[in-house]
């Protein structure tokens, strides 16, 4: 059997942007990325501590140092500029392998700095 744990957590940081006019996603600072351990493509689950929305949908690369936290498409309906954000993705492993890991949990600065 395995199930689902936290994997990466992008804890509070800012909406810098919201394009409606784009297909979807969320795009993220590559440096946010490889600090919590998400990848291009990645299924995420967000969670808007302003508005109180959850919602899910998937990983673009975004300028390394930007501090760019931008959703996309119908999910920039979800949010507004300036909101705190937890982004979250999660992994399949077995019980045995989920009681040692532990997730990249990050806790962005200012402009969404690490």
């Amino acid at each position: 059997m395995t199930i689902e744990v936290l994997k990466s957590k992008i804890h509070c940081a800012r909406v810098t942007d919201a394009n409606l006019n784009y297909v979807g996603s969320v795009t993220i600072d590559e440096d946010l990325m490889d600090a919590a351990g998400l990848i291009a493509g990645e299924h995420v689950y967000i969670v808007d501590n302003n508005n109180g929305e959850r919602f899910e949908t998937y990983v673009i690369k975004g300028e390394r140092g930007s501090g760019c936290l931008c959703l996309n498409g119908a999910a920039a309906r979800k949010v507004q500029v300036d909101d705190v954000v937890i982004v979250m993705s999660y992994g399949r492993m077995t019980i045995e392998e989920a009681k040692t890991f532990e997730p990249k949990i990050i806790f962005p600065r200012e402009g969404n700095r690490i």
